[in-house]
C-alpha cells in the first residue's frame, strides 16, 4: 500500500518506521529541511509513562484561578485574545475536570504510554540506537505537604494500572539525586517512577529517519503542505509546494497544525496549541546536576540530564500559534533550576519554544478519520509526544495494516468525542 505521512516529527517518523516494517511504500512530507525541527526539537526529554496525567483534573479550575492571580511564575498563562477555538477547547477541558473523567483519561494515557515505552525499549534493542538516553527513572519533587496529599490520587491510579512507584522521603531522594543535596531544605518528599526514562527526542528522530530512509522510506523536506483534496469520503491528494501528491492512504501527524489542515474538510479536531518552553545548557558541575530526570511540582518544570547537557522544560501558555519567546517564561525555568540544582551555565543556555498539540481529555487521537475511509490520525499527544511516539506509531501501523493491536485502541479514535 502506498502511504503518505504528513509531518516528520517524532510521531510521524515512528509511524513511517513501523509502516515500512510491515511492507508498505511510505513517503513522509514536511516543510522543514530535516526531521524533528519543530515541537520534537527541544522538548523536556522525558519518556515518562508514570507521569502521564491529563491536565483536566478535579481541582484544576480553582488552581488555574490561583495561578492567574499570581502570573509571574505561574505554570499556566492564558494570554488575552479573541480566540473562539481556545474558548471551545477550554470549555471541553472543564467538562473533563471531574474525578470520573480524570480516572478514565489517565488510565487511557497510562495504557498508551506504558506500551510506547516497551516499544521504545524493543526498538533500542533492535537498532542499537543511542540518543543521550538513560533508563534510571523519574522523581516528581514535592515542596509542600499539600502536594504529597494530592499525589495520593495518582498513586492509587498507578497501583490500579500495575505501574511501579514509590513515595520517597528526602533522604531517599538524595540517594537517587545527590545533586539536590544543597536544596534538601526545600523538599518534603517525592514520587519515584523507576521505569520512566529520558533521552533527546530530536537526536532519536533524526537517527530513526536516517535508518528508515535506508530501508526505503522517502522523505520530502522543504515541502509546504497546503491542504487535502477529498471527494465522496475519500482523500485523493495532498496539495503541496511540490504539486499534488497522491497515495492509497494518508496519515495526519502534524501535531498542532493537524486541526488547521483538516478544518476545510469539515473535520473538527479538538486540538489546541499549548505553548511550552525549554532551556538547554551545558553541564558545568556534576555535583550540582541531575543524574536522571526530576519534575518540580511547584513550577511544573522538568530538569533532565542529556549527556553533557541539561534540559529544563515546562510552563503552559495559551496564545494560539504565536512562537515568540517570552522573557518571563524563561525566568520561571531559570528559577526552578537555580533553586534545585544550579550545576549549569544559564548564560550559555539556548532558549526554545514549541507548540504542544493538546486534546481536552489529554489522550492522543489515534485511529481512522471518519468519514474519510483512507485518512488516519496520529496526533494530539500534548506534552507526551516523545513518551507516546513509538507506541502510537506501532498502533497506527497495525490499524492501517488490519492487524489486531497489542493494546485496546478503539477508545483512542476521534469518535470518542461524539
Amino acid at each position: 500500500m502506498k502511504i503518505i505521512i504528513l509531518g516528520a516529527g517524532v510521531v510521524g517518523v515512528t509511524s513511517a518506521w513501523y509502516l515500512n516494517a510491515l511492507g508498505h511504500d511510505v513517503t513522509v512530507i514536511d516543510r522543514q529541511p530535516a526531521p524533528a525541527l519543530e515541537t520534537s526539537f527541544a522538548n523536556a526529554g522525558q519518556v515518562s509513562p508514570g507521569y502521564s496525567s491529563p491536565w483536566a483534573a478535579p481541582g484544576l479550575p480553582w488552581q488555574a484561578m490561583t495561578w492567574m492571580l499570581h502570573p509571574r511564575h505561574s505554570p499556566l498563562v492564558i494570554r488575552k485574545r479573541l480566540d473562539m477555538a481556545m474558548l471551545r477547547w477550554l470549555r471541553q477541558l472543564l467538562k473533563n475536570c471531574n474525578a470520573q473523567s480524570y480516572a478514565l483519561n489517565k488510565a487511557r494515557m497510562l495504557r498508551v504510554a506504558e506500551y510506547s515505552r516497551d516499544c521504545l525499549d524493543a526498538l533500542r534493542e533492535e537498532t542499537g540506537m543511542t540518543f543521550d538516553d538513560r533508563q534510571q527513572g523519574l522523581i516528581q519533587l514535592f515542596r509542600t505537604d499539600q502536594q504529597i496529599s494530592k499525589s495520593q490520587r495518582d498513586m492509587r491510579l498507578l497501583a490500579e494500572s500495575g505501574i511501579p512507584h514509590q513515595l520517597l522521603g528526602v533522604d531517599d531522594i538524595l540517594d537517587h539525586e545527590p545533586g539536590l543535596r544543597h536544596a534538601a531544605h526545600l523538599l518534603k518528599g517525592g514520587l519515584f517512577l523507576p521505569n520512566d526514562q529520558s533521552g533527546d527526542a530530536h537526536i532519536f528522530t533524526q537517527r530513526l529517519a536516517r535508518m528508515a530512509e535506508a530501508k526505503g522510506v522517502r522523505f520530502l523536506y522543504n515541502t509546504i503542505i497546503k491542504g487535502l483534496d477529498a471527494t465522496a469520503g475519500t482523500v485523493v491528494s495532498v496539495r503541496t509546494s511540490a504539486g499534488h501528491l497522491s497515495a492509497d492512504t494518508y496519515v495526519m501527524a502534524l501535531g498542532s497544525y493537524s486541526a488547521r489542515l483538516l478544518r476545510p474538510l469539515g473535520l473538527h479536531l479538538p486540538i489546541y496549541p499549548v505553548k511550552g518552553y525549554s532551556l538547554t545548557l551545558p553541564l558545568t558541575d556534576e555535583s550540582h546536576a541531575p543524574v536522571s530526570t526530576v519534575n518540580d511540582a511547584l513550577y511544573k518544570v522538568s530538569i533532565t540530564r542529556l549527556g553533557n547537557r541539561i534540559r529544563v522544560g515546562g510552563t503552559a501558555e495559551l496564545t494560539g500559534y504565536n512562537l515568540k519567546l517570552s522573557p518571563d517564561r524563561r525566568e520561571t525555568l531559570e528559577l526552578s533550576f537555580s533553586e534545585l540544582y544550579g550545576g549549569g551555565d544559564l548564560s550559555a543556555a539556548t532558549y526554545w519554544t514549541g507548540l504542544r498539540p493538546c486534546t481536552p481529555d489529554g489522550t492522543p487521537i489515534i485511529g481512522p478519520a471518519t468519514p474519510f475511509g483512507n485518512l488516519w490520525l496520529n496526533t494530539g499527544h500534548g506534552t507526551l509526544g516523545w513518551t507516546m511516539a513509538c507506541g502510537s506509531g506501532r498502533l497506527i501501523a497495525d490499524m492501517i495494516d488490519g492487524r489486531k493491536t497489542d493494546i485496546p485502541a478503539l477508545d483512542l479514535a476521534l469518535t470518542r468525542y461524539g
